[in-house]
């Protein structure tokens, strides 16, 4: 057994836990991003914004997929998402003969 095996052996019990206080306190964790965002934006003038919104977007990001973990395990979707061989709305699909079937 390797390294990550034991490792992934060990931390599987602690998914779940993540996941449920991941559902509960989101949107708590979520507005404290946007607070401390804020306060980072202030004392930076502004001259890292653009980074600060990245980095906040994608740690609300990881936040929304754990929350939603058990959806996808379950082989359900996440709302908004566009189903499989789909294509988005508000996107053109994509040049060529269309698919056969």
């Amino acid at each position: 057994m390797g390294l990550m095996d034991n490792l992934k052996a060990k931390l599987g019990p602690a998914k779940g836990k993540v996941s449920d206080l991941a559902q509960q306190h989101g949107d708590k964790v979520q507005h404290g991003l946007d607070r401390v965002a804020k306060t980072v934006d202030e004392k930076t003038k502004g001259k890292y914004s653009d980074r600060i919104h990245t980095g906040t977007s994608k740690a609300k990001g990881a936040m929304d997929r754990l929350a939603h973990k058990d959806t996808h395990e379950a082989g359900g979707s996440t709302p908004g998402a566009t189903p499989p061989g789909t294509t988005p709305p508000g996107t053109t699909p994509p040049a060529g003969p269309p698919p056969t079937s």
